[in-house]
C-alpha cells in the first residue's frame, strides 16, 4: 500500500466518501500530468501488435450524447475490442485539453479555438411544446411575450447555476423570453416527460419531440418564432491524436453520411 510505503496518509476515508489529504492532493497534482503520457505509450504498444488500442475520452452535451454519439458508436465498437471509450454527458462548456478529453461535441457556435472541427449534424431547430391536456387549461401562446402566463419547464445549467434562456427569432428580430415555472430539471429527458404529463411547456430541440408531436401527444406552438442554431460539431486537438482517436473521429463523422 502506497500510504504504508510513504508513511503518509493520502486519503481521508469515511463510510460515505473518500477525499485526498493535503499530501494526497499534492501527490496527485504531481503525477496526474504523466497519466496522459502513460496512456499514449500503452496505445502505441497496442498498435505495434497490429491492433488499434487505447482509451478515448469524449465529452458531449446530453442531447448530442443521446442522439449522435452513442447511436454512431453502438454498432462500431465491436470491431475494435482494444479501444476503450468513455463518454461524459455534460451541458457545461468544457476545455478538452485542460480536462484531458480527446474529443468534444458541441454546437457549432460553441467550438473551442485552435481545434480541428468536423460537422456531425444539420442545424438544430428549437421547439416549444405542450400537451393537449395542458392547453385544455390554458390558451396557446401566440407570441413569446405570452409565455409569462404559462408554466415553463426550465433547464438548469451547470455553469454558474443559471437557467437556459428561451430565445426566439423572427424576421431578423431576436427575443429572449422571461419564463418562469414550478419545475426545473438539469436534463432534457425529464423536461420532455414532464411536458407529456401536462406539467407545462418545454423548449427543447425539435428532434426530441417530433415523434410526440406527430402522434398528437404534444402540440407545437410558436413555430414561426423558432430559433435555429449551428449544428453539432466534433472537435479535437490535432497534435497528439492517436490512431484510436482518429478511428473514433471517423466513426462519428461518417455517421452523418449514412
Amino acid at each position: 500500500m502506497l500510504e504504508r510505503e510513504l508513511d503518509l496518509k493520502l486519503l481521508n476515508r469515511t463510510t460515505r466518501s473518500v477525499s485526498p489529504t493535503e499530501a494526497g492532493e499534492r501527490l496527485y497534482r504531481s503525477v496526474a500530468p504523466r497519466f496522459t503520457d502513460i496512456e499514449a505509450e500503452l496505445a502505441v504498444l497496442g498498435e505495434l501488435r497490429g491492433k488499434p488500442a487505447g482509451a478515448v475520452r469524449i465529452t458531449a452535451t446530453e442531447h448530442a450524447a443521446h442522439t449522435l454519439v452513442w447511436p454512431r458508436l453502438r454498432s462500431w465498437l465491436p470491431r475494435y475490442p482494444d479501444i476503450q471509450v468513455e463518454v461524459t454527458s455534460d451541458n457545461r462548456f468544457t476545455d478538452i485539453v485542460a480536462e484531458r478529453y480527446d474529443i468534444g461535441v458541441r454546437l457549432g457556435a460553441d467550438l473551442a479555438r485552435d481545434m480541428i472541427a468536423v460537422r456531425m449534424a444539420p442545424d438544430m431547430r428549437m421547439a416549444v411544446v405542450g400537451s393537449p391536456d395542458y392547453f385544455a387549461r390554458r390558451p396557446p401562446p401566440r407570441a413569446p411575450q405570452d409565455l409569462t402566463e404559462h408554466d415553463c419547464i426550465r433547464l438548469r445549467l451547470p455553469t454558474h447555476g443559471g437557467f437556459l434562456n428561451w430565445e426566439f427569432k423572427r424576421r431578423g428580430r431576436t427575443v429572449n423570453a422571461q419564463v418562469t415555472g414550478r419545475l426545473v430539471f438539469n436534463a432534457t429527458d425529464f423536461i420532455v416527460a414532464a411536458s407529456l404529463a401536462a406539467h407545462g411547456l418545454a423548449w427543447v430541440p425539435d428532434d426530441l419531440v417530433a415523434a410526440h408531436v406527430a402522434a398528437g401527444h404534444l402540440t407545437l406552438v410558436l413555430d414561426d418564432w423558432a430559433a435555429t442554431y449551428p449544428g453539432y460539431h466534433l472537435y479535437y486537438a490535432s497534435r497528439h491524436a492517436s490512431s484510436a482517436v482518429a478511428l473514433v473521429v471517423e466513426a462519428l463523422r461518417q455517421g452523418r453520411q449514412r
